[in-house]
């Protein structure tokens, strides 16, 4: 059975979309992705400021 293998960038996309839905309060969100809250803070600023490009 082939292991999920995911890039960055999706992993990066999918969490800038879920954050944006608001399902999940922004810690646990952070907490699902393996990540600090500042880290996904600074996601959401490049993402709204240079768009997909910017989780690059």
């Amino acid at each position: 059975m082939p292991w999920n293998v995911k890039d960055t960038m999706s992993l990066r996309q999918e969490f800038v979309s879920l954050a944006a839905a608001q399902s999940l309060p922004f810690s646990e969100l952070c907490r699902r992705f393996n990540i600090s809250r500042q880290t996904g803070y600074k996601w959401l600023e490049r993402h709204r400021d240079e768009g997909p490009a910017g989780l690059a």
